[in-house]
């Protein structure tokens, strides 16, 4: 959710902290704020609304400090208003905080009974306050936020400057993500809540674990626990290249993501097909026994997930259970460890994070752990927490998706569902060599054929304005083509603003079929396969009361066709894989939609792409 760039080091702080603001901006956020030394003082600088605003205000104010703190909030306690908005500052310290404290109204209180002034609605200004009354009585600031950090509950990420020390900074964490960025050439330092925000600068990272304390002061950097004990962490060095987050001409981050998914998906097979011997061999998935040997010993499967990670789960299920008889249950996060689920011996659950942060699914994954389970990550991020905690991960190897609507991750998602489905298969003894070979070529002609299926944006381009027309728009789908429905129905919603249902094609029947007239779009999602017949059965009764059909089919499907206003034909594929194909259209479909109606396509309203609280 919110974004956070702190930083110590020769540089302008004024610039380092709003261009790393600005990296963090497809997190969602309402208002934006700086606080930075200048003189021996704290000088800060907030506002509403977009970075923009504050980049206004901060036009002609100048700082000789080298230390400061800045954040894009979403707004959760209080309203979106700048005396709610980040850096918090009481005394002298400032704070900016990621994340929710649960027992803000007990330290409310107390606070309020030591004569408090508490200037805004916000659960993120009492921890200021704490740490004010520590510094006061110790004036060290390490041991005030470590006697403040044990007062908290919650999830959090926190970092703290105090005006007095205009050489240190002090971070730590419990939940939501915080990373130190080291550039010791320049005597850089960074804190920031996603490494884009500092890959400009430095590819050296370390990763802050829950409850743990990082100390910067003096070119020197030190993490203790929660504690106070001393640790010692891992120095990770990221090769991610800055270029991969700008927009390379495209008009909008999530069209050029778009286009990014033949080289995505390309990138999540590679380290895991044999592309000689056409054959899976899923690689370094950190179990403590041989992959073959973990999937033969497992009885059952809980994908856990939410939002778009969700609707991947669901395509896994199809994918899994038809190729290797094992039982596969798909839950949403979020509802997952509330209906205290049961979880048998001998599962294997999954989890689905693009961020891996997600905070219900990192929660999901570790209540699953404490009941026994055996986990298995799938993520865009090495070393995010929910991979950390996993015994076991995938990559969606699909680089950084700065869109809010995700588009490459998902795909890059469906592509390593299909290698897990073979390689339970194999480990299990219910594919054989000839499948196995089949199933292969078919996944590794996947990037050419989205080639071809990108085709169809110079047609939602030019179509986008008649679609407006439509009241709402009902997706449809069979068997592995249904979560595709239910996917491209949510990419409407988030980016066009525009109802949109996604539905089983064979529940037209039960309910759907009283919404359509000529001004209801069907969008059905029907690739030829042993579904199609009855697919085009259920279009039938669409299409009987006004309905106006825009189909997904193979190549040249006459009867698809002849029924359809629109048509789009995709190339012919195997069953696996045709979710890869029939969702492109469906992402070009919303984006073209949004853009028309002139929403803000890599930052829908409302949304954010990291949700790490609850």
């Amino acid at each position: 959710m919110c974004g956070i760039v702190g930083y110590l080091g020769p540089q302008d702080p004024k610039n380092i902290i709003v261009e790393g603001l600005k990296k963090l901006e497809y997190r969602g956020y309402d208002s934006a704020g700086v606080a930075i030394l200048n003189d021996g003082k704290t000088k800060r600088v907030r506002a509403e609304g977009k970075l923009k605003n504050l980049e206004e205000k901060l036009a002609g104010e100048k700082f000789n400090g080298h230390l400061g703190i800045g954040h894009t909030r979403w707004a959760t306690h209080g309203a979106a208003v700048e005396r709610n908005a980040h850096p918090h500052q009481v005394g002298e310290i400032s704070i900016v905080h990621n994340g929710i404290i649960e027992n803000y109204l007990e330290i409310k209180q107390e606070l309020l009974s030591r004569g408090a002034d508490i200037s805004s609605d916000t659960d993120s200004e009492l921890v200021a306050h704490l740490i004010n009354e520590e510094i006061k009585k110790t004036q060290n600031l390490l041991q005030a936020v470590q006697t403040t950090l044990s007062k908290l509950i919650g999830a959090f990420s926190v970092v703290v400057m105090w005006e007095k020390s205009p050489d240190e900074l002090v971070a730590f964490k419990d939940g939501p993500p915080l990373i130190v960025g080291l550039n010791a050439d320049k005597n850089e330092y960074f804190v920031v809540s996603d490494v884009q925000a500092a890959l400009q600068h430095t590819k050296d990272y370390v990763y802050l674990e829950d409850r743990e304390v990082v100390h910067i002061q003096n070119k020197d950097v030190k993490y203790y626990s929660a504690l106070g004990a001393p640790l010692k962490k891992q120095v990770v060095t990221l090769d991610w290249n800055p270029e991969q987050i700008e927009k390379m001409g495209f008009k909008h981050f999530m069209l050029k993501e778009i286009y990014e998914q033949p080289r995505a998906v390309a990138m999540a097979i590679q380290p895991h097909i044999d592309t000689d011997k056409h054959e899976v061999n899923l690689k370094n998935l950190g179990f403590d026994k041989p992959v073959d040997e973990v999937f033969k010993s497992i009885e059952r499967i809980i994908f856990v997930a939410c939002g778009t990670s969700f609707y991947a789960g669901n395509v896994a299920q199809y994918l899994i259970e038809q190729v290797s008889g094992i039982p596969v249950q798909v839950d949403i996060a979020s509802e997952f460890r509330y209906r205290k689920p049961i979880i048998p011996k001998n599962t294997l659950v999954i989890t689905i994070s693009q961020s891996g942060e997600t905070a219900d699914t990192l929660a999901a994954i570790r209540m699953a752990k404490e009941k026994g389970a055996l986990t298995l990550s799938i993520t865009n991020v090495q070393r995010s927490s929910i991979d950390r905690e996993a015994h076991g991960h995938l990559y969606m190897n699909s680089g950084v998706e700065v869109g809010v609507a995700s588009t490459k991750a998902f795909t890059s998602t469906l592509a390593l569902a299909n290698l897990l489905a073979l390689q339970i298969a194999k480990a299990r003894g219910t594919l054989s060599r000839a499948q196995e070979q089949e199933y292969v070529k078919s996944l590794l002609a996947i990037p050419s054929q989205i080639e071809v299926v990108l085709a169809f944006d110079k047609y939602f381009s030019e179509a986008s304005k008649k679609l407006q027309d439509f009241k709402g728009f009902l997706y449809l789908g069979r068997g592995v083509s249904y979560p595709i429905a239910l996917e491209g129905a949510l990419k409407l919603k988030e980016l066009a603003y525009m109802h949109a249902e996604g539905y089983a094609a064979g529940e037209m029947k039960h309910g759907p079929l009283a919404l359509i007239d000529a001004r209801m779009a069907i969008v059905v999602v029907a690739p030829t396969d042993e579904l199609i017949e009855k697919t085009i059965s259920n279009l039938q009764e669409a299409k009987a009361r006004g309905g106006k059909i825009i189909s997904i089919g193979t190549d040249e499907n006459p009867s698809l066709k002849s029924m359809s206003e629109y048509y789009l034909s995709i190339p012919a594929t195997s069953w696996m894989t045709s979710p890869l194909l029939s969702v492109v259209p469906l992402q070009l479909m919303a984006y073209h939609l949004a853009d028309s109606l002139g929403y803000d396509v890599d930052q829908p309203r409302n949304l954010a792409k990291s949700v790490t609280v609850e």
